[in-house]
């Protein structure tokens, strides 16, 4: 089978996690660059990135790279590309999106526009038609300019990999299943342990928690661009990446997940797409403020996403809001805390200065994921896992 070199980009900050999760599925890195790993991969692997990927944001069949300072160069260096490989004569193919960042090249609409004419161009002398009908199956490109360095991906996902399926309602400020994905993995936290999140919202961080837990692979319950693509990967690739994944999943384990939210519509919302993801058994989400915030067990986790003030009038709410924050952890002080916010202030506010902190863009917002480490539990026979 074929090998391809495979880009999966993700969140600015998270690379070292993508990076862990494609390693583990099997397969071999070739770059870590900002924002994206590229690993190598044939067909299966297309199809297995897509569907058990959870930090991923698309997966991408990288078509070409070349240098280009100009838009002549930019029009050879496409030309020569040989999409006879992977474009079918009635494929229906244009540039989804085009990122420059400190190139000559910036105009990402004569850069689509380029793009597309030198494609045809190739392909016309190819298939010895001047006309493509372009109604067979799709295939969207992505190109990255870093320096006038070109970087042309197939995108084999369609809809970004964070959209799993299940969320059909969100809060005022959801935090992508992909990015909660990522955070929960950068905690200790694993399936023996409670996972409280008292700014629960849509409910993204308990459901991607649960689904953890399962074993359910995040792209179960979608479909991709890539499955229409015959001429390079075979239907049946596709099933046995279904097959594995749910032969994978098993809902019926034991777990404290936990989900509050001072809002009854959106926890009512949060149990729906919990009942869309398959794991609403798994998870007890209830009406409760985070001044009531508090649990009988020791050494838990405590993992959300509070409000950031993104309004001037909730602004003046923040510091009694993060108050109240520090306020629950003190009661709850054999557990850790995990908050991802962009506000400047959570650790004054909290009344304790994070034992880690990490800076995390989600999207163009630069956010902090504040971490605060709670006491190990102790030993019981064997070694247990880490806080």
């Amino acid at each position: 089978m074929e090998k391809y070199e495979l880009i999966a980009p993700c969140h600015f900050g998270l690379e070292a996690v993508l990076k862990k999760e494609i390693y583990d599925l099997g397969y071999e890195i070739i770059k870590v660059e900002d924002g994206r790993v590229t690993f190598e991969g044939d067909g299966e692997a297309v199809c297995r990135a897509n569907i058990f990927l959870r930090t991923a944001e698309r997966v991408l069949l990288k078509a070409g790279q070349f240098h280009a300072e100009t838009f002549e160069e930019l029009f050879q260096g496409i030309k020569r590309i040989s999409w006879e490989d992977y474009i079918p004569e009635d494929g229906k193919f244009w540039v989804a999106k085009a990122t420059s960042i400190k190139s000559k090249l910036f105009s990402s609409s004569d850069i689509q526009s380029i793009t597309k004419k030198a494609m045809v161009e190739r392909l016309k002398q190819k298939y010895h038609t001047s006309w493509f009908t372009e109604t067979g199956a799709q295939y969207p490109l992505r190109l990255f300019l870093m320096k006038d360095e070109v970087t042309v991906g197939i995108d084999t996902s369609g809809d970004s990999l964070h959209k799993r399926g299940y969320r059909i309602l969100s809060g005022k400020a959801p935090i992508t299943e992909t990015l909660a994905a990522a955070l929960i993995m950068l905690t200790p936290w694993r399936k023996e342990r409670i996972l409280v999140d008292p700014f629960c919202g849509s409910g993204t961080f308990p459901i991607e928690a649960a689904m953890m837990a399962a074993n359910i692979a995040p792209g179960g319950n979608r479909s991709f661009t890539a499955e229409n693509w015959t001429n390079l990967i075979e239907r049946r690739l596709w099933y046995e990446g279904i097959e594995e994944a749910e032969e994978m999943a098993g809902t019926d384990i034991q777990v404290d997940i936990q989900g509050y939210d001072i809002d009854g519509e959106i926890v009512k919302a949060a149990r729906d797409n919990a009942r869309r993801a398959g794991v609403e058994k798994m998870i007890h989400f209830q009406q409760r403020p985070v001044s009531e915030l508090h649990h009988p067990k020791k050494y838990g986790f405590l993992i959300s996403n509070p409000p950031y003030g993104e309004r001037l009038e909730d602004k003046e709410a923040l510091p009694g809001l993060y108050g109240e924050i520090g306020e629950a952890m003190r009661r709850l002080d054999s557990w850790s805390a995990y908050l991802i916010t962009s506000y400047e202030e959570a650790e004054r506010c909290i009344g304790r200065k994070a034992d880690k902190n990490r800076k995390i863009y989600n999207g163009m917002l630069k956010t902090y994921f504040y971490q605060f480490q709670g006491p190990k539990p102790p030993r019981r026979g064997r070694k247990q896992e880490d806080r």
